[in-house]
């Protein structure tokens, strides 16, 4: 696979031009262009570049709206809901995070029910957003069907990411971000790609056989949910939270009313805030250091988001794939 270097700064350029360049406006190309931008920083290569060409898509079938502007109501003291007006959802997150943070702080905990809204970003940066705010936090959202229920070989689930973060104040906080499917969609796309195989369990062909061949699971096969019924009914938890919960769509119904343009679609998302200060009646920061240092005590254990922290340390360039890049340089 033939690569590029890119400084951080360029990486950041690249897709704010690219995105400028396609019916964004300065806000919204500058908050999407800073994810991507720490996507490659962090090692999260199928939440980079990579996403880049989809938005646009989606931009461009007019899908997306790369102007608008959410609009923020509360619900009550701890509860807040963000209409996304077609926003892509880093533009939605960041008008109600910090109404979420202030709501959690003064009450404990609270609620971000996210609608309408396209999300196809990694959902780590709003959970270490919010730890780093002193809270616990959790975030989960679906997609399209992608997945097949365990013992199914027909998809109805969206890969239906989840996200934890708990805070460790003077430190980076521990968060994880998975997909409830055995791989992420963009992994999967991403080894496509790159001639990679994948292991056996994270897909079926469109026969319903296993294949360790990315391109038959993202061609018309179907995933698998990771730890089979486990996974399975962690995904359908998704699939309620962050549907009929907070009032939008199962994966199922955004298929159905999606132009099918490769932009990401339209959804919901729910996210919850807790204060360990109010909860917790121990010194909560200092026992949980003892759980993780027990953690970390066994031989072969790293805490969640250690690597992608190790990452972000590295300042200088990343080797992007060549072909991706002249593909988003046509795209402006």
């Amino acid at each position: 696979m033939d690569t590029v270097s890119l400084s951080l700064q360029e990486i950041f350029d690249l897709a704010k031009k690219t995105l400028l360049a396609n019916e964004c406006d300065d806000e919204t190309s500058s908050i999407l262009a800073e994810l991507i931008m720490k996507a490659e920083r962090d090692g999260s290569l199928s939440h980079g570049l990579f996403r880049l060409p989809a938005y646009v898509k989606g931009l461009k079938s007019g899908k997306i709206n790369g102007k608008g502007k959410p609009e923020v109501k509360k619900i009550s003291p701890s509860v807040i809901k963000v209409l996304g007006n077609n926003c892509l959802a880093p533009i939605v997150l960041n008008k109600g995070i910090p109404e979420l943070i202030k709501a959690a702080k003064e009450n404990g905990v609270a609620v971000l029910a996210i609608n309408n809204s396209h999300h196809m970003a990694a959902m780590w940066p709003e959970t270490e957003m919010i730890a780093e705010q002193g809270l616990v936090a959790f975030a989960c959202t679906s997609y399209k069907p992608v997945v097949a229920p365990a013992g199914a070989t027909k998809p109805l689930f969206g890969t239906n990411p989840i996200s934890f973060a708990w805070p460790r104040p003077g430190k980076t906080p521990v968060v994880y971000d998975m997909a409830t499917a055995s791989m992420a969609l963009g992994e999967v796309q991403v080894a496509k790609r790159e001639g990679h195989k994948v292991p056996i369990g994270t897909g079926l062909n469109k026969d319903g056989k296993e294949t360790t061949d990315p391109g038959e699971i993202a061609d018309g096969g179907v995933l698998l949910p990771f730890g089979g019924y486990k996974g399975s009914g962690i995904a359908m938890m998704v699939e309620l939270l962050a549907g009929a919960l907070v009032g939008d769509n199962f994966s199922y119904e955004t298929a159905a009313k999606d132009n099918n343009d490769g932009g990401p679609p339209s959804g919901g998302e729910f996210i919850l805030a807790i204060s360990p200060e109010k909860l917790s009646e121990n010194d909560w920061n200092k026992h949980s250091d003892e759980f993780f240092d027990k953690m970390k005590a066994l031989d072969g254990v790293r805490l969640p988001g250690e690597r992608r922290h190790k990452n972000r340390l590295d300042k200088g360039p990343r080797n992007i794939n060549e072909e991706l890049v002249n593909k988003i340089k046509s795209l402006s």
